[in-house]
């Protein structure tokens, strides 16, 4: 089983302490987003986990902890999302010089090949436009050239969970770009990027992306990845698409873990937090002993009970 931790929430930069407790205790609740009454017992003890993924904007958090981890056996990667937005778009990630330093930080403490980096999404805007994205992301490469060995694009999609947010930023001034792949200049763009790419000797792939990238030189990537995690780990796991993920997905089956509504980011573009206050009364009201991520949902702990709210100090 191949954890995914998480595209619905940063772990990482906020719930460390309650994944850490998790980890010790061996196992984890998740209640079914749509339906809290399905309740979802997860194993993270080492002989049913096969990799953790992380997805964050920040691991810092989690970073000293990551040696216990590694003493219970559990294997892992990140994918490490770093953009460089202007906080009309992005107003609460770390800011471009603290995250590269905690993404080379991360990179030498467990190896450039297990962070990888994530300029994702790309959103075109009149205050973001392609120079813009290009000197960003020369710049970030020009910082990773030697902590990572792979980036991950994609363009910003509109759902129907962050059409509010987009609607609020064109009520601020910034009006957002759909680009189509026949447009030149977008084509020139995603050369440029692929430029970029080769002169810093990385990998590029795209992410869940509905426009064909390939002739432009960026082949379809899988985030959840059974090459890499062969690669990465000399182990084999399904090669199955997970389907629940959309259909440019690439990725493989994984069990998700995280909730909506509980990151704290507020990115403008975001579909995985609809309100910010929602998100914020979540987090008031998250118990780190809880063996799920929101409210306290026991399940069956696999080979063993764990006790009801449990009045020890944390494992953490």
């Amino acid at each position: 089983m191949i954890i995914s931790a998480s595209r619905r929430t940063d772990i990482p930069a906020f719930y460390t302490q309650w994944f850490i407790n998790r980890a010790k205790a061996g196992y984890l609740t998740v209640p079914n987003p749509f339906n809290r009454k399905q309740i979802s017992t997860v194993s993270l003890k080492p002989e049913d986990v096969d990799v953790i993924v992380f997805w964050t904007r920040n691991p810092r958090p989690l970073m000293p902890y990551l040696h216990i981890l590694d003493d219970l056996g559990l294997r892992y990667y990140f994918q490490y999302t770093m953009v460089g937005y202007p906080e009309q778009i992005d107003p609460k990630s770390p800011n471009l010089e603290t995250a590269l330093s905690t993404f080379q930080e991360l990179a030498d403490m467990i190896g450039a090949q297990k962070v990888i980096w994530r300029y994702d999404p790309i959103l075109f805007s009149n205050i973001t436009g392609p120079d813009y994205h290009l000197r960003e992301y020369e710049e970030i490469a020009d910082a990773l050239a030697d902590h990572t060995q792979r980036s991950v694009i994609s363009i910003v999609d509109e759902y129907a969970k962050n059409r509010t947010q987009f609607k609020k930023l064109a009520e601020a001034g910034i009006e957002i770009q759909n680009p189509q792949s026949s447009e030149t200049w977008f084509q020139d763009f995603i050369r440029d990027i692929v430029k970029i790419t080769s002169e810093h000797d990385l990998e590029i792939f795209s992410c869940a992306e509905d426009i064909n990238l390939t002739p432009l030189g960026v082949e379809p990537g899988k985030c959840i990845d059974d090459d890499l995690i062969h690669t990465l780990f000399g182990i084999n796991v399904t090669s199955k698409k997970d389907p629940h993920q959309r259909m440019p997905c690439g990725c493989v089956v994984s069990k998700d873990i995280g909730m909506y509504n509980t990151c704290l980011y507020g990115c403008a573009y975001c579909y995985a937090t609809r309100s910010m206050q929602s998100a914020k009364n979540n987090y008031k009201k998250h118990d780190p002993l809880s063996p799920s991520m929101l409210g306290w949902f026991e399940g069956d702990p696999p080979g063993g009970d764990e006790k009801k709210r449990p009045s020890q100090p944390s494992l953490f």
